[in-house]
C-alpha cells in the first residue's frame, strides 16, 4: 500500500467525482450525524484539500463509509469518521502496531492497525472518540475496533479496542499481537 506522505497521491477525474457523489449521498442520508452542517461548505474543504480526497477514498475502498461527524470552528476543519455499521471489512485482522506485529513468531498478520492507518493518512479513534461516534447510531454489534491506546497500556505489550453489546459500549484490553478475523480499526480524518 502506497503511503501517502511519501509522495503526493491524487485521484483521477472519475474517482474524484464519483467520491463526491458517495459522500454527498451518505451525508444527506444522515443528517443526524452533522446537524447545522450543509454539504456544500463540506464539498468546498474537500475541494480544497485534494490529498485529503485521497484518504477519504482509501476509508472508503476499504469499507470505513466515511462521513462527517463534526466541525472545528477554531481551524475551519470538517471531522470525518468510518461510519460503517460494522468495523471496516477490509482493514481486519490486523494486531494493533508494527512493533506487535513483528514480535509475533508465527502466523503474522499482513499489517497492523497503526501501520495501515498511517498508509492512508488518518488515524485510529481514541475511545473518546469512538463513544462519541456510538452517540450517533449502534456501531460494532457484531465486531470490534482497535482504538488509540495509551503509552502506558502499550508499554505493558497491551492495546485497547471497544465494540458495542447489549446497548452498552464496552473497552477491552488484548495483547497487542492479537488479530481476530472480527476485528478492525475505524479511522478519523480532519479536513
Amino acid at each position: 500500500m502506497q503511503k501517502i506522505h511519501d509522495e503526493k497521491v491524487t485521484l483521477s477525474a472519475e474517482q474524484h467525482e464519483q467520491l463526491l457523489k458517495t459522500l454527498k449521498a451518505r451525508f444527506e442520508k444522515n443528517m443526524h450525524r452533522h446537524r447545522g452542517l450543509d454539504w456544500s461548505s463540506v464539498q468546498a474543504r474537500l475541494e480544497a484539500h485534494p490529498d485529503k480526497l485521497w484518504s477519504l477514498n482509501e476509508m472508503e475502498r476499504t469499507g470505513g463509509e466515511p462521513d462527517v461527524v463534526g466541525y472545528d470552528s477554531e481551524t475551519g476543519e470538517y471531522l470525518f469518521y468510518d461510519c460503517s455499521p460494522e468495523s471496516p471489512g477490509g482493514r481486519r485482522s490486523l494486531c494493533y502496531d508494527r512493533e506487535a506485529r513483528e514480535a509475533r513468531k508465527e502466523h503474522k498478520p499482513q499489517s497492523s492497525a497503526l501501520e495501515m492507518a498511517a498508509a492512508m493518512g488518518i488515524e485510529l479513534l481514541t475511545e473518546e472518540e469512538y463513544r462519541k461516534l456510538q452517540e450517533l447510531g449502534e456501531f460494532d454489534t457484531k465486531t470490534s475496533s482497535w482504538v488509540m491506546t495509551p503509552p502506558e497500556i502499550r508499554a505493558l505489550g497491551g492495546a485497547l479496542f471497544c465494540d458495542r453489546r447489549y446497548n452498552h459500549v464496552f473497552t477491552y484490553h488484548n495483547g497487542a499481537e492479537s488479530y481476530y478475523a472480527a476485528r478492525g480499526f475505524r479511522g478519523k480524518l480532519r479536513v
